[in-house]
């Protein structure tokens, strides 16, 4: 996901709007394909970034 959002940062676009960009992508592609939604969902969400020190979490 760092890639994608690197190459998304490097076009010209913020960090927070190459995170909405994948967003949007994830859910067209869920709509499109919902057989596959479970598949796409856990794809994204392998690739987050996550907060693990975030301690308000546990």
């Amino acid at each position: 996901m760092k890639e994608l959002i690197d190459r998304l940062m490097a076009q010209g676009l913020t960090e927070q709007q190459a995170l909405k960009a994948i967003e949007v992508v994830k859910d067209f592609a869920k709509e499109k394909f919902p057989v596959f939604a479970g598949a796409i969902e856990k794809m994204f969400d392998k690739y987050k970034p996550r907060d693990e020190d975030d301690f308000l979490d546990g």
